[in-house]
């Protein structure tokens, strides 16, 4: 029982590493692009930070379903969050010209506290290699990616929780 707990861990970790290092960006900055924020200010993706304390970016849209079970099981936590971790949330929504009037009522509705950034050509998406969504990521407080996740189950967020906490704690 014992070599099979060990061997499932094994095969666990390192899907998670294949996962992270397929995307070909972890230990690379954010790259700059312009995107709008709801209120319809600009913000060079570039240049966001968090006082070096870590960032997620969750990449998801108004038509996902498990993007929106991801952003709300984050939103039932994300004060205690940040609070403890320092961590910051930004919800880059995909939604395209079609659907992007819908972000700014749902995210209100749902009494979300992210900052939410507008993608509707999908430019950030592309840059940071997001095939799928929801995608996840964490930067840490030097601004480099550190994290990525694609798709999302119930615990997902307990997974993010615990690899912040790590990071913090180093």
């Amino acid at each position: 029982m014992k070599y099979l707990f060990l061997a499932s861990l094994f095969i666990f970790c390192s899907y998670k590493v294949t996962a992270q290092e397929n995307t070909g960006l972890l230990e690379k900055k954010i790259p700059a692009v312009d995107l709008k924020n709801t209120d319809g200010e600009t913000i060079s993706t570039g240049k966001i930070s968090n006082d070096g304390n870590p960032i997620i970016i969750s990449f998801w849209a108004t038509w996902c379903g498990p993007c929106k079970k991801e952003l709300n099981a984050i939103n039932d936590v994300y004060d205690d969050w940040q609070e403890e971790l320092g961590v910051k949330l930004i919800a880059v929504s995909v939604d395209d010209e079609r659907t992007r009037s819908r972000v700014a009522p749902y995210v209100d509705g749902q009494g979300w506290e992210y900052e939410v950034l507008l993608d509707p050509n999908s430019e950030f998406r592309r840059a940071m290699g997001v095939n799928n969504v929801p995608h996840t990521f964490v930067i840490d407080g030097e601004g480099k990616i550190v994290y990525s996740h694609n798709n999302y189950a119930p615990g997902d967020e307990d997974e993010l929780y615990e690899f912040i906490l790590h990071l913090t704690q180093k």
